[in-house]
C-alpha cells in the first residue's frame, strides 16, 4: 500500500486548497460543505440509504482531454514538478470495475520507489454505477455523507493509513454523472474536472 505526501507536500496541497477555496466560484465554502453529523468518519457510523445525486440517466461524457496535468490546478502541478515529482496514469477503478473514460493519477518521486505520493482521479459514472458503488463501499465500512457538492464516501478512519486534518482518508465524491477521487477529502477539492 502507498503512503501520501511528506509534511512539505501536505503543506503545498493545503496551501493550494486554501487558494482554491478563496477563489472558487461556488456558493459553498469548504467549511460549509463539512458534514453536520460528524466531522470524523467512524467505522461504526450509520449511513442513510443511498439516494442518488445524479439526475441524468447517463454518465458524463468521457474525459478525452483529461490528463494528470489538467484535472488539478496548474499551480499544484507546478509545485509537484518543483519537488521533482512526476505523474503516472492509471485506470479509474471503482468497486472492482474500471470506469471507461476515467483517469486516476499518482504523483510522487516515482523513480525512487517512494511511498510519499498524492492521488487524484475523475471518471464518468451512471446513477446505477454510483448507487452500487456507494452501497458496496458502505457495506465495507466506509462512511457516506451528503453535501451541497454531492455525496462523499470515505474510508473508515479506523482502517485508513493516512488521514487529513478532519480524519478523512481515501474519498470519493459522486456528482451528476461523474465521480472524483483523492487520497483525502481535503485533497479532493483539487480535482477540477471537467473544466467549465
Amino acid at each position: 500500500m502507498t503512503r501520501p505526501l511528506s509534511r512539505l507536500g501536505i503543506a503545498l496541497v493545503l496551501a493550494a486548497t486554501a487558494a482554491l477555496a478563496t477563489t472558487a466560484c461556488s456558493p459553498a465554502s469548504p467549511t460549509e460543505a463539512a458534514p453536520t453529523e460528524s466531522t470524523v468518519p467512524s467505522g461504526n457510523a450509520t449511513s442513510p440509504a443511498p439516494s442518488p445525486t445524479p439526475t441524468s440517466s447517463e454518465a458524463a461524457p468521457p474525459a478525452d482531454d483529461a490528463t494528470c496535468e489538467t484535472i488539478i490546478p496548474a499551480e499544484t502541478v507546478a509545485d509537484f514538478e518543483e519537488l521533482g515529482w512526476t505523474s503516472q496514469v492509471e485506470p479509474f477503478i471503482l468497486g472492482g470495475t474500471e470506469l471507461e473514460g476515467g483517469i486516476q493519477c499518482k504523483w510522487g518521486e516515482l523513480e525512487a520507489a517512494t511511498d510519499h505520493i498524492q492521488m487524484f482521479g475523475w471518471a464518468p459514472v451512471t446513477p446505477d454505477q454510483a448507487i452500487a458503488a456507494e452501497e458496496q463501499l458502505v457495506a465495507d465500512g466506509w462512511m457516506r455523507e451528503e453535501s451541497p457538492e454531492g455525496i462523499y464516501v470515505t474510508e473508515s478512519a479506523d482502517t485508513a493509513i493516512y488521514t487529513d486534518d478532519e480524519g478523512y482518508g481515501w474519498t470519493y465524491l459522486f456528482g451528476d454523472g461523474w465521480v472524483k477521487f483523492a487520497d483525502t477529502k481535503q485533497s479532493i477539492l483539487l480535482v477540477e474536472w471537467p473544466q467549465a
